[in-house]
């Protein structure tokens, strides 16, 4: 293995920094920022005489080492939820692409929704002094955390970060925000007009400020057309597919009449299709299906399913060209609207 901060190949043996700073003749400290293209001035001459020595070593920088030896403003720190949920993985690619373009290298954390790692992430990246930070994924309802998260954000701004956020209504800085009530709203019209009123709700993890827009919104369309959406017609889960099974089979084994299964996300409406499936349920002439995202397996399950899109990958196109662009007075908020896809899932209501 190398030792140091580099390699090299000189035979079978490698070379270290210390290699390097001896063959030249200088301490480790000048061989290292002449290595790692620090501002501070070295004279010309030892900068020859290190030159000089790496190529005569064939020595090699760890990039893993430069990464921590100078501030990286070449580098912007993502956090998200979780990438492998196909919401995240869309944004992500907006993200990147932005970011590509315009030459920075994107380090991915994943939080995997909890907020104890989200702040240490925040932490690290604001201790590597990344040109900028992208939360990507809903807020919290906990307001110890949301203080904490504020202050650390607000910390690394000052010293010149830049900070853009997904989807979350607490940090005062700029923000991407998917139409979530909207589309929820959406959602409740279509339900009526098809004629349901026995409706039951797969909703995510109930701490997420997501779930909360979401459900506002749903429940908001329903009462204007006459119907109340009880609690006990909600079922809380965790945000993937099994998570949907499980909480369509609570709603189905509880609730009596249901002619509607709505879940807060895709991935949760894929599992319900799958326990309605496997009891046998014929979707929709008995129950209906609508989830919330347009996930591209929304289109490739049977039937197909009615969903709200949003515009994942312009979410994180839009919160990357804010982090990258030139900064702003005030806080900057836009808000990328939702719409409804209607397909096979959601039919009218059984008489």
């Amino acid at each position: 293995m190398a030792r140091g901060t580099g390699q090299a190949l000189g035979g079978d043996s490698l070379a270290t920094l210390a290699d390097v700073a001896r063959r030249a003749g200088v301490s480790p400290a000048t061989a290292s920022r002449v290595i790692n293209g620090s501002s501070k001035p070295v004279a010309d001459e030892l900068r020859e005489r290190v030159l000089s020595a790496v190529a005569e070593l064939r020595y090699v920088p760890n990039a893993h080492a430069q990464l921590l030896a100078r501030p990286q403003r070449s580098v912007v720190g993502v956090v998200v939820h979780d990438v492998s949920d196909p919401y995240f993985a869309e944004v992500t690619r907006g993200l990147q692409r932005v970011a590509t373009d315009r030459g920075r290298l994107v380090i991915i954390c994943n939080s995997y929704r909890d907020p104890e790692r989200e702040l240490e992430y925040v932490e690290m990246l604001r201790g590597q002094q990344v040109a900028a930070i992208v939360l990507a994924g809903s807020g919290y309802h906990d307001a110890d955390f949301t203080a904490r998260l504020t202050e650390k954000l607000a910390a690394y701004e000052a010293t010149g970060g830049r900070v853009a956020v997904i989807g979350r209504h607490e940090h005062p800085g700029d923000a991407v925000m998917p139409a979530n009530d909207v589309g929820g709203r959406l959602l409740g019209e279509e339900l009526l007009r098809l004629g349901h009123r026995q409706i039951g709700v797969i909703a995510g993890p109930r701490v997420l400020t997501t779930i909360t827009d979401r459900l506002r919104g749903l429940r908001a369309a329903l009462a204007d057309g006459g119907v109340t959406l009880d609690d006990d017609h909600v079922r809380y889960a965790d945000f993937d597919r099994d998570g949907g099974a499980r909480a369509a089979a609570e709603l189905l084994d509880t609730v009596d009449g249901l002619t509607a299964l709505v879940a807060l996300n895709d991935s949760m409406a894929v599992g319900a299709l799958a326990l309605l499936r496997q009891r046998g349920v014929r979707v929709p002439d008995q129950v209906s299906v609508a989830g919330f995202d347009d996930m591209p397996v929304a289109a490739d399950v049977t039937p197909t399913l009615t969903t709200v899109r949003l515009p994942l990958v312009e979410l994180g196109a839009r919160a990357m060209t804010l982090a990258l662009g030139p900064a702003a007075d005030r806080s900057r908020v836009e808000v990328l609207p939702a719409e409804l896809v209607r397909r096979e899932s959601l039919g009218p209501a059984p008489r």
